[in-house]
């Protein structure tokens, strides 16, 4: 017998949100495994994109950067000082 290359996961859901599964694997022809792993690489996504975001606010913060023109203000300053080199 192989070797599984999955882990099983076993998940407790109430029964609308597992219909819901259910009928939405079957509209688009998947499992509900590809559904459920699809979900969360998208959750995965969100949360690296929202600490992204709140690095950028604190950054954004400490910069003291208020609008789009104080981005270019900076954007332009680094590429005097990188002209310089």
């Amino acid at each position: 017998m192989g070797v599984r290359i999955t882990k099983r996961l076993s998940v407790s859901l109430p029964p609308e949100m597992y219909e819901e599964i259910e009928q939405m694997a079957r509209e688009e022809s998947r499992t509900k495994s590809e559904l459920i792993r699809e979900a969360f690489r998208q959750y995965k996504f969100n949360q690296q994109w929202e600490l992204l975001r709140r690095w950028g606010e604190e950054t954004a913060l400490r910069l003291g950067i208020q609008s789009d023109e104080d981005v270019e203000r900076l954007a332009g300053c680094t590429r005097c000082a990188d002209s310089d080199l």
